[in-house]
């Protein structure tokens, strides 16, 4: 078995939010009866082509639905990573106060992201996503909450 590498740049940072890739918002109904409600009206990232659904279950992380834009197309990330994988696990959400300093710190130990540069997410949030290969194949998204 191979040992699971850390990473101590990332260590201590929160856990934000998980999400979760859905074709339609509705699959949130199963999370209600575990007790997870809806944080607000749902949002589009229309950059992205995805509808975006917040719930809680309390204070601390949360838990994100990602379903594709109607008029979208087969093109957006969603879809394409619905066609390719089906529903589940999308990736894994960490704040931090500072993303522009985060990518720094994170580009000198090595890390690749998505993006050269952060892009615009849900709620007017600055978003960075390191890429897969660098976290063990989860995508990993920085979000900046200053």
């Amino acid at each position: 078995m191979t040992p699971i590498r850390t990473r101590p740049e990332l260590a201590g940072l929160p856990l934000d939010h998980v999400a979760i890739a859905v074709a339609d918002l509705a699959a949130g109904d199963a999370y209600a009866a575990l007790g997870w409600a809806p944080d607000g009206a749902d949002g589009e990232v229309l950059a992205q082509g995805v509808r975006v659904r917040m719930l809680r279950g309390g204070p601390g992380p949360a838990l994100e639905l990602l379903a594709p834009l109607a008029d979208a197309g087969d093109d957006a990330p969603i879809a394409r990573f619905l066609a390719r994988r089906g529903p589940g696990l999308h990736h894994v959400a960490f704040a931090v106060p500072d993303l522009d300093a985060a990518m720094a710190r994170l580009s000198a130990a090595g890390a690749p992201f998505v993006d050269a540069a952060p892009r615009p997410g849900f709620g007017g949030h600055r978003v960075a996503f390191l890429h897969p290969s660098w976290t063990g194949g989860v995508l990993v998204e920085l979000v900046e909450h200053a």
